[in-house]
């Protein structure tokens, strides 16, 4: 079982919806958790909707600091926009994701951001499964 972190500034939208998304296309086969490097201690309603529009409740999440994650290590890191603002964590591979903050975007540009979140999570958990893809 892969283990993967997903980091953004607060932890309310982008990295809740991409735990979501592991959660939903990654199953069994990883742990999944997310971070905030400033975490806001909520999840922005736009993102609960948005998540609701495709059948996933975020009501069951809480914003977390990265904290509770010191000296755990992980199979992938995924940061999305914190850059130099994320504590170091402990992986064996690490990306960054140059995604937007959605938290001021209209309805329909948050679900672009969304279905976005959505397309890298599923790459990420096709090539765990297929370390050639890398």
């Amino acid at each position: 079982m892969k283990t993967i972190l997903f980091v953004c500034v607060e932890n309310s939208n982008r990295s809740q919806m991409a735990e979501a998304f592991a959660r939903m296309h990654g199953g069994e086969r990883v742990q999944v958790a997310s971070a905030g490097s400033r975490p806001s201690g909520r999840i922005n309603p736009k993102a609960v909707e948005a998540m609701r529009e495709l059948g996933y409740d975020l009501t069951s999440h809480a914003s977390k600091g990265l904290d509770e994650f010191n000296g755990t290590p992980v199979d992938v890191a995924v940061t999305m926009g914190c850059g130099d603002e994320c504590p170091l964590v402990i992986a064996r591979q690490r990306e960054d994701w140059r995604i937007p903050d959605p938290r001021e975007m209209s309805p329909d540009e948050f679900r672009g951001v969304r279905d976005l979140i959505e397309m890298k999570v599923r790459e990420l958990l096709a090539s765990l499964d297929n370390p050639a893809q890398r």
